[in-house]
């Protein structure tokens, strides 16, 4: 591992040189182990505890199918299907390996008494199996999490319909967090030159995600013009739908839970701001029953900062707890979208507010392999920035997993895997001169204020 490490840190290692460095055997990567799936039995999800599930274990480097490549991981990130994996929730990710696994010969290598997790990578492809044609060895990568089979033709027009459509390293084992991955070839991007390998980590998964469900046709289409409320505006999805309705020219209405959070917002070019834990929204009256009053307070306030419009986008992820303001205080014809549900999977809504006023729900998941790659163009563009707030060695995954967990980081949280320190990896120094400011942003915020634990998700 050090020769490989050695190779990458030199940064002028060959092609040849990399192919010609040994594999090692084994390597270090962050577990799930199956025998601990009833560890959190019983308990609430707010107090399972990521620190005592995720482990940092030396595992067999896996075989190198067609079509697949092996990375050399510098640095990966923590997204909240690390932290759904943690605590088992809303099922044991085993039960996907194991689905995978009957699959075909080739997938039941992910069929395995442990799982690697994490779905965001940067690094250096070491090898790469039969059949793949557009990367070799010493390549600086990132990956996005899409793995797909396409055998069927439902996948062809848009790959996230594959009916075999998995979440890297969340619904197939040998994810990011880890010294060495396996990912299909189709899942790799060239990493943006002017960032490090912690910051071209942390984008991946949920900067392709408010890609799909804001700009996509999959999506929301947004136009120039729109009013887009996003929930959870400086988190780690909120960040980049943030930037993308800013650089597309749109209107974002930032709904966040404290001044702090607010603050990064405007740091970000939006002027729209709800701090909703400043203004007291609670939209649900007690366990069974929502308060719909709130939802017409929550309306008149948007209308307050749109100049007397109503938002044509929901950028929608928090679920239960939002989804039925998001219904009421989209504008006629407008479309609510949703990602997600971090505060709880049944969503309910007043109907009416939808068949009457014609609005549109849509579910958008991930994003296919164009859209993905458009969304890392920006990215290496210096269109859109990276969130990272905080970095932590592999060894602290658990750690790094708890904080999002409990809400105590801003924006992303990443990890180093094979990369020694922070700050390296940086290829083009001029590009990254040009928008320093914007890469540490969420560094700066979060080290000004850094939020106390159990402080409401936003």
């Amino acid at each position: 591992m050090k020769d490989i490490v050695g190779a990458v840190l030199s940064g002028d290692a060959t092609s040849a040189d990399v192919a010609g460095l040994a594999i090692p055997e084994s390597c270090r990567a962050v577990v799930l182990r199956k025998e601990e799936i009833g560890l959190f039995e019983g308990m609430a999800s707010a107090d399972k505890d990521p620190r005592k599930s995720l482990h940092v274990d030396e595992v067999p480097v896996p075989e190198l199918g067609p079509g697949e490549a092996l990375v050399a991981v510098m640095a990966s990130s923590v997204n909240y299907n690390t932290v759904w994996s943690a605590i088992f929730e809303p099922l044991p990710t085993f039960a996907f390996l194991e689905r995978y696994g009957r699959l075909s010969e080739l997938a039941r290598r992910h069929d395995l008494p442990y799982h690697i997790i994490g779905s965001d990578l940067a690094g250096v492809v070491l090898r790469t199996g039969p059949g793949v044609n557009s990367w070799k060895p010493g390549d600086e990568v990132v990956a996005h999490c899409l793995s797909v089979e396409l055998e069927s033709s439902d996948g062809h027009n848009d790959t996230m319909l594959d009916p075999e459509q998995r979440i890297w390293g969340f619904e197939t084992n040998f994810g990011g967090l880890a010294e060495i991955a396996l990912v299909k070839s189709n899942q790799l991007m060239p990493k943006p030159d002017h960032l490090s390998w912690e910051e071209a980590a942390a984008p991946g998964l949920v900067n392709s995600t408010a890609y799909r469900q804001l700009v996509s046709r999959n999506g929301a289409g947004m136009k120039q013009g729109d009013n887009v409320l996003i929930w959870g505006a400086s988190g780690g999805l909120g960040s980049y739908a943030t930037q993308l309705a800013l650089a597309g020219g749109a209107n974002p209405i930032c709904v966040v839970s404290s001044e702090q959070k607010a603050d990064i917002c405007r740091a970000m070019g939006a002027e729209a701001i709800i701090d909703r834990t400043a203004e007291g929204y609670r939209f649900w009256a007690d366990e069974h029953h929502q308060d719909p009053r709130e939802w017409k307070r929550f309306g008149k306030r948007i209308r307050e900062l749109t100049g007397g419009e109503d938002v044509d986008i929901v950028f929608e992820h928090p679920g239960r707890e939002t989804f039925g303001a998001s219904v009421y205080v989209t504008r006629k014809g407008g479309t609510i979208v949703t990602c997600a549900s971090t505060s709880g999977f049944t969503h309910e809504y007043d109907n009416r507010y939808l068949w009457m006023s014609l609005k549109r729900i849509i579910g958008s998941h991930f994003a296919n392999y164009r859209e993905a790659w458009e969304a890392n163009r920006l990215i290496a563009k210096g269109k859109i920035h990276p969130t990272l707030s905080k970095v932590y060695p592999l060894e602290e995954t658990g750690q790094a997993a708890h904080d999002v967990h409990r809400n105590l980081h801003q924006g992303k949280v990443g990890v180093l895997c094979l990369a020694p320190e922070e700050g390296l990896g940086v290829r083009d120094e001029d590009k990254r001169a040009q928008h320093i400011d914007a890469i540490n942003r969420f560094r700066e915020t979060a080290v000004a204020s850094r939020p106390q634990e159990g402080t409401p998700r936003s």
